[in-house]
């Protein structure tokens, strides 16, 4: 599922304010749809993504679940890449849409649920079960405006400080 929690590692020590908690997801996701790369839109900010520019996440298949790759581009797209290497697993099987990913080799868990998901306009929203953290990602660097207009009003309806959001540079690839 490349559900894409974009750059893991922030998603698990992120930091931020606190909203009230997300509704838990409901849509089921078809986990072929979540594999490949996504690519970070927007984010709320965070410690581990701060400087983080060109966003991405590759998700994998692996034999207990996935296998994630986070990269980015720490202060400018010209920068060397910052990789976090993560493990992902499905905890809810009837909609495949929370997930729990570990990161350097177990010592840290995070649940990242997925709150929305528009295949036919390829993005979804990722956040944390408690509020604290959210990604819009795609699977293109960039959004169509109207497209992203959407989504982002989408964050709004789900309850986030949309102006609060970060738009970080678009990754090359």
């Amino acid at each position: 599922m490349r559900v894409l929690a974009s750059m893991v590692l922030a998603f698990v020590l992120a930091a931020g304010s606190a909203m009230a908690a997300p509704p838990a997801p409901t849509q089921k996701i078809e986990l072929t749809q979540m594999m490949g790369r996504w690519y970070e839109v927007a984010r709320l900010p965070n410690k581990i993504q701060t400087g983080c520019q060109g966003g991405t996440s590759d998700w994998q298949r692996a034999a207990d679940g996935f296998a994630v790759v986070q990269a980015c581009h720490k202060g400018s797209l010209s920068a060397p890449v910052t990789e976090w290497k993560a493990k992902a697993k499905v905890l809810d099987p009837a909609t495949n849409a929370k997930l729990q990913m570990t990161f350097f080799n177990g010592l840290v868990r995070q649940e990242y649920w997925v709150l929305d998901h528009r295949a036919d306009q390829g993005w979804l929203i990722l956040g944390t079960p408690g509020g604290r953290s959210v990604w819009l990602m795609s699977q293109r660097p960039t959004l169509p405006a109207g497209v992203k207009a959407q989504a982002v009003a989408r964050l709004k309806q789900l309850g986030y400080d949309v102006g609060r959001l970060e738009f970080p540079l678009p990754a090359r690839n």
